[in-house]
């Protein structure tokens, strides 16, 4: 009936699918010629799956949308370079525009040294500059690295605020009073008083950590428990402090 409404009311007379709703389309095209309405016609390609089988699609979940607003260019490339091996190897020749012998070298590449994901990252750089645009992929690139690399200081500084909150989406958000951020007598008071012991339990857990080396701020190794905190906010709000090798905090000057 939607096809029957769209064809009286819109002049729609072509529905275009995947295989799986052949019957619901031309059930349309019969329901259109019986009511009188004319000749429409029904337009299906095969299903787009995944390794495993299931369809790649929204309804399956884990879904990757064009609309920056509803997912991120940084998720948005992310999704590409987690590709599986297989599903790598057959989006690179349906999403990008690739010829043919590109495609052959680069999967031979890949499988020569698969740990270096060739084929993945071929596939994220190409869809994500195409759908977004170049400075998005670049900016999307430096935030995968921040996260593995020790000191990623400058990095942090120079991705915009919708990247770093995309990059960082999950971890715990603190807010912190600006002047009392930025104004903290030493790395104890800010890391215990100020975040409400969010972070670490107890002051004696700041300085054992400090001690260890374990405590960074947006990527810069600190130790120093009783000295003044120098660091700058980034996007003149945010500090992201990491403790020990995975856990990060973000906290937000109010």
């Amino acid at each position: 009936y939607d096809f029957y409404h769209l064809y009286k009311n819109k002049g729609c007379k072509v529905q275009l699918g995947g295989s799986d709703q052949w019957g619901n389309i031309t059930t349309g095209t019969e329901l259109i010629r019986r009511m009188g309405a004319g000749e429409a016609w029904a337009v299906t390609t095969p299903l787009l799956k995944k390794a495993d089988g299931t369809k790649f699609g929204k309804s399956e979940g884990g879904n990757v949308w064009l609309d920056p607003e509803k997912t991120t260019p940084y998720k948005f490339y992310q999704y590409w370079i987690n590709s599986a091996d297989e599903d790598a190897k057959s989006y690179i020749k349906i999403f990008t525009l690739k010829s043919k012998e590109e495609i052959e070298e680069l999967i031979a590449l890949h499988d020569a040294e698969p740990h270096k994901r060739i084929i993945q990252t071929a596939l994220a750089e190409d869809i994500t500059c195409r759908v977004h645009s170049k400075e998005e992929l670049d900016n999307a690139i430096k935030a995968s690295e921040i996260l593995f690399a020790k000191d990623a200081t400058e990095e942090l500084k120079t991705i915009n605020e919708k990247t770093l909150l995309s990059v960082f989406d999950g971890v715990p958000q603190i807010k912190v009073e600006r002047n009392a951020l930025l104004n903290a007598e030493n790395l104890v008071q800010l890391l215990g008083e100020l975040t409400q012991n969010e972070i670490f339990k107890s002051n004696g857990e700041v300085r054992r950590s400090l001690k260890e080396g374990s405590v960074r701020l947006n990527k810069e190794k600190v130790q120093d428990a009783d000295g003044k905190p120098s660091f700058e906010l980034l996007q003149d709000k945010f500090l992201l402090i990491q403790k020990g090798k995975k856990n990060y905090y973000l906290v937000e000057a109010v």
